[in-house]
């Protein structure tokens, strides 16, 4: 359900008499300096929400980039969305992982890239309003043809030219953890891809959800190129081959896709299904991809494909890698 919808024209006649600051009562989103004259920057529209405006164009893409990303429970950060632009951005620079305790959304339905190499967590209050895509990831940098990336570890901003969509995600020697904890589900819009690729996944009393589109957890070791296909708000995920494999470890953590061209990927070393209710569901012809180095489904643990009517049941795969 959407919370906050505004017009574009109207929102930017508002804040075009606010000097640009960063919200008094949530300092801790910050935007760094490496963008120079195209700095991201932080307006508040409300005593609860928060806008990014500003960040670099190029062609159909828009780049941020932050020192601290974070957002406080009970509040709200949505990205402007610029007409013409489908893919957004956003880089942390700083030292620290991204709290994500309250809602992350898009004025627009661009696709929603957010990098930060030391960590993302998702506090119990957490919660998406993309209708686009969305990607948490922990790699250092996205790729880019011609060897151009943009990069949270060695920032640099992105050159004076039309940049294509991204070819890939670079991993560092050590990727940072991503943790869900939301209590309500994390999902984007119809047909999009919610993916959370980096290090070590723990889904901890937590629900991802898509309708029509996929949910994709991808857990690498490190020193990893994961390659990324890019359509429109479909997303497609290419993991080396013997690629280094982290943990993906779901403790009363569900994922559920519906509609038949959904699905359910987890790529990584040893998957575990704990809990009394953990589950992977799909209803109505969503595919279930496991593909472990070892996997564990607990005893209360079930992966499942319903289906309803004249309805085709979608495939369920399990694959057992030997590279850890």
């Amino acid at each position: 359900m959407k919370i906050l919808r505004f017009s574009v024209a109207g929102w930017l006649g508002w804040v075009g008499a606010l000097a640009v600051s960063i919200h008094p009562s949530f300092a801790q989103l910050t935007p760094d300096n490496t963008l120079s004259k195209e700095r991201s920057q932080v307006i508040p529209f409300d005593q609860k929400n928060d806008i990014i405006d500003g960040g670099a164009a190029r062609g159909t893409n828009l780049f941020h980039s932050f020192q601290d990303f974070n957002v406080g429970v009970g509040r709200g950060v949505y990205f402007a969305n610029p007409e013409g632009i489908t893919n957004i951005f956003s880089r942390v620079t700083g030292g620290n992982s991204s709290n994500i305790f309250g809602r992350l959304g898009v004025l627009g339905s661009a696709n929603l890239f957010l990098l930060n190499p030391n960590g993302i967590v998702f506090g119990k209050n957490a919660s998406l309003d993309v209708q686009g895509s969305f990607v948490g990831t922990t790699a250092n940098s996205l790729i880019f043809p011609n060897g151009v990336e943009f990069s949270a570890t060695n920032p640099q901003a992105p050159p004076l030219l039309a940049i294509n969509v991204p070819i890939g995600l670079q991993f560092g020697s050590q990727p940072g953890s991503i943790t869900n904890q939301a209590v309500n589900a994390l999902y984007v819009g119809s047909g999009s891809t919610l993916a959370l690729i980096g290090g070590e996944i723990t889904l901890d009393g937590s629900y991802l959800f898509t309708q029509n589109g996929q949910v994709k957890l991808g857990a690498v070791s490190g020193d990893t190129t994961v390659g990324l296909n890019v359509n429109n708000s479909s997303l497609g995920f290419k993991l080396p081959e013997n690629f280094g494999r982290a943990p993906i470890n779901l403790t009363n953590g569900r994922i559920a896709a519906t509609g038949g061209n959904s699905g359910i990927e987890l790529f990584g070393g040893k998957i575990a299904l704990n809990g009394n209710r953990s589950y992977l569901f799909s209803f109505n012809g969503g595919s279930i991809v496991v593909d472990a180095t070892q996997f564990n489904l607990g005893n209360d643990s079930q992966i499942v494909s319903a289906t309803s009517g004249a309805a085709r049941g979608g495939d369920i795969q399990t694959q057992i890698s030997h590279k850890q």
